[in-house]
């Protein structure tokens, strides 16, 4: 079949296993959003017939856990093309195997780059719009287009050193061929588990309390491919605190081990919260901003709350 003329849409599934748990029991936030990722790579790379990278993930919503042992699908769909992108809206339902219906547990649209053999970005088919459903989800897509112009504005200029007196945690290790792709590179959904990883082990030690859960990853932007071998440094930093929320900022840098030079791979904000045995929401210790980094950061994260609370009124 001939890229672009499938349906640009494929969906997966499968049984959520016992090792697919995090902490809380249920599925973790990380495995979620590694499914998601090879879901919207697999849409990416039927549509376009060739390799693909992924470029960004934004607002995904986890509004209700995935628990193991309970029958998962994941769907993708091309909902608007560029030049060499594909905007991919994924969504996640799950339940019982014996239920009639699944439930939706999160979705999110993702933005994947074809690549020829030398990394270069090359031209993908154009999507022609057909029907009222998908005109919507063409302007769904470049409203986010718009959400993201402005996030990215936001997060520009911001500064993450060590005047910063944030509670912060850093993961260092060894990119292992078990990690790889299609590509010969580490996979995004990978990427997004360390991110997951790291971001609980912080909301871990601030809380005193395993029970954490992601509800919000957003604005996951992909830098550089990170390459088998490479050393990853994954710098997960708190910015604010709400009555139960904790926001988290989180840096993954990696490079050759041999120089020890790190680059900038991907950058993200998550949200986590701890929750109790009946999975209600409990408060959490306030951090206060205490230098000037600090309280930049602080109001940074309000500001992108707010950026997002504008375009989703």
């Amino acid at each position: 079949m001939p890229p672009g003329s499938a349906s640009g849409a494929i969906t997966l599934r499968f049984l959520a296993s016992p090792t697919d748990a995090g902490q809380s029991g249920s599925v973790s936030a990380g495995r979620v959003l590694e499914w998601i990722d090879k879901a919207g790579y697999a849409a990416a790379a039927r549509w376009s017939g060739t390799y693909a990278v992924t470029a960004y993930v934004g607002n995904v919503r986890f509004t209700r856990p995935v628990e193991v042992g309970h029958l998962v699908e994941v769907s993708a769909q091309v909902v608007h093309t560029g030049r060499s992108s594909m905007h991919i809206m994924v969504e996640c339902f799950s339940g019982p195997p014996t239920a009639d219906e699944l439930e939706a547990s999160t979705h999110c649209l993702m933005v994947f780059v074809s690549v020829d053999p030398a990394g270069r970005s090359q031209a993908v088919p154009e999507l022609v719009v057909k029907g009222e459903a998908q005109r919507l989800l063409q302007e769904w897509a470049l409203e986010r287009a718009d959400v993201r112009a402005e996030i990215e504005a936001a997060m520009a200029g911001q500064v993450y050193s060590q005047e910063g007196t944030a509670p912060r945690l850093v993961m260092r290790f060894l990119a292992a061929p078990t990690d790889v792709n299609w590509g010969g590179k580490v996979h995004g959904g990978i990427v997004m588990r360390w991110i997951d990883e790291a971001a609980h082990v912080l909301a871990t030690r601030w809380t005193g309390n395993a029970a954490n859960v992601a509800i919000f990853t957003g604005g996951v932007r992909f830098y550089r491919p990170l390459r088998i071998g490479h050393l990853v440094e994954v710098e997960a930093r708190l910015l604010h605190t709400g009555r139960s929320s904790m926001h988290i900022g989180v840096h993954v840098r990696s490079g050759d081990p041999a120089t020890g030079d790190l680059e900038l791979t991907t950058y993200c904000r998550t949200i986590f919260i701890g929750i109790d045995e009946a999975r209600e929401a409990v408060p959490c210790p306030t951090w206060t901003p205490v230098s000037a980094e600090d309280r930049a950061l602080d109001a940074h994260a309000l500001e992108l709350v707010a950026i997002r609370g504008r375009h989703s009124a």
